[in-house]
């Protein structure tokens, strides 16, 4: 999305980068709130009465069954990219919010790993809708993060390098992605006193 929405693309486009990414912030954050408050409420609907041991457990569970599937088969997923026609047809900040609504869920475009699925399964677990949205929240505001931190971009040299700076750093993180998640069902296994 940073090689799409940067300050350079919407300069080019004759677009304000500061209003298409404020779009794209404000919608990636309420579609993420939206979702993990809808889940959060499913989760207490259909998890009343579970004991908070049991959904940490589950948590881990789901944290682990996504390690096992990460390294092997991959995270079903969408095979579906946001429509880059967008950029040419609509005004930035259309495109803005039309790109972080989908980004912000998660699941309606390509999903890079079960983090996502993770990720809304603890907002079905929390079982309690305000503590689902500051799930979804989080997860919305984390989606955009990388293009609010492009703001300081005015060339396409800049933009090439921090490209550049992000494709070696794919590695890396893949790397932590895994031992967070981890992490994650250790915590959830800890705190639920099952050890």
């Amino acid at each position: 999305m940073l090689s799409s929405i940067s300050p350079v693309g919407e300069h080019g486009r004759g677009q304000r980068w500061w209003l298409t990414v404020t779009a794209y912030t404000v919608a990636s954050v309420a579609a993420g709130s939206a979702m993990g408050a809808g889940l959060g409420l499913l989760g207490g609907l259909l998890l009343d009465g579970t004991a908070e041991a049991v959904r940490l457990l589950a948590l881990a569970a789901v944290a682990l069954v996504g390690l096992l599937v990460d390294a092997t088969t991959g995270p079903p997923s969408l095979h579906r990219q946001v429509d880059e026609r967008w950029l040419t047809r609509y005004r930035g900040w259309v495109y803005g919010a039309g790109f972080g609504a989908q980004l912000g869920t998660g699941v309606v475009t390509i999903i890079p790993s079960t983090v996502v699925y993770a990720t809304w399964a603890a907002a079905v677990l929390v079982a309690d809708p305000v503590a689902g949205l500051l799930v979804g929240a989080t997860f919305g505001a984390v989606r955009a993060a990388p293009l609010v931190a492009a703001g300081r971009i005015r060339r396409v040299s800049a933009l090439r390098r921090a490209l550049a700076r992000m494709e070696r750093a794919r590695r890396p993180v893949a790397r932590t992605v895994p031992v967070a998640q981890m992490a994650v069902a250790v915590l959830a296994i800890a705190r639920s006193g099952a050890v």
